[in-house]
């Protein structure tokens, strides 16, 4: 008897093990298709607003593409692939490797700001906005809006990365708030006369439904949605409040001169 108490103890102790192992698995398989689906769809949305302009750019304009927009265009489809890969590794219980793979998730997503960002200002010195889309300087802000919300969010989610529920959540944000530039680029003629206010109502619903989602779910609206959803809606707003002031002027002609 006395022999078989450490056995017990043993056997209790690697029992806590693996139920302390299945419950973040089961958590994982009851949340893991918003992150599947989000990325999904912002891969369908990319593909849709760009298969003109650069997917199938031979198809519908066989003029030559610049290596700045053949580069931006293919680290940002880099970015939504390694958010869907990431998604789909942690679906599959898949950590670890979903951990390394993070290293290269760091370096891809400063390639998106270095790249985004030179490709925004080159297109306004070049006097290229999307169609329905105010005069360069205006719209620059626009870009360069979704470049600093982007770094925001996803130098957050890289901080809080050993929080798993605030790091996903961020990042979902990070890709599903980027998704305007596309969205813009879908050839719909009743939003391009619009203006810019669609693509910004059509931005803000996909976040919010997706914040929904999860609330409905967990039966809990998350704090990093709250702060990530207000830093993302809240944008807009400000972004167009400031494009139309003389100093935001001066910064945007001083930058594409």
């Amino acid at each position: 008897m006395a022999a078989a108490g450490p056995r017990c103890r043993a056997f209790r102790q690697e029992s806590y093990r693996r139920s302390d192992i299945a419950i973040p698995v089961s958590r994982r398989r009851a949340e893991h298709p918003l992150y599947l689906w989000a990325a999904v769809l912002a891969i369908a949305v990319v593909i849709a607003g760009f298969a003109r302009t650069f997917y199938l750019k031979a198809v519908f304009d066989p003029s030559p593409m610049t290596v700045l927009v053949a580069a931006h265009g293919v680290v940002m489809s880099g970015w939504f692939l390694l958010f869907f890969a990431q998604a789909r590794l942690v679906a599959g219980g898949r950590v670890a490797t979903h951990r390394k793979l993070g290293a290269f998730g760091a370096l891809l997503a400063v390639a998106v700001l270095v790249l985004g960002t030179a490709t925004a200002i080159t297109a306004g010195h070049l006097g290229r906005v999307p169609p329905g889309a105010p005069p360069p300087p205006i719209f620059l802000v626009v870009p360069l809006g979704d470049m600093f919300v982007f770094a925001c969010l996803v130098g957050a989610g890289l901080w809080l990365r050993k929080r798993s529920d605030w790091h996903k959540r961020l990042m979902l944000l990070s890709c599903v708030g980027m998704l305007t530039a596309a969205i813009s680029r879908i050839p719909i003629e009743a939003w391009r006369q619009a203006g810019l206010v669609p693509y910004f109502l059509a931005t803000c619903a996909l976040v919010l439904a997706c914040i929904a989602w999860d609330t409905l779910r967990n039966r809990r609206l998350h704090p990093a949605f709250v702060i990530g959803g207000l830093l993302v809606v809240l944008s807009w707003p400000l972004r167009l409040m400031l494009s139309g002031t003389d100093a935001w002027m001066r910064f945007a002609q001083r930058l594409i001169a």
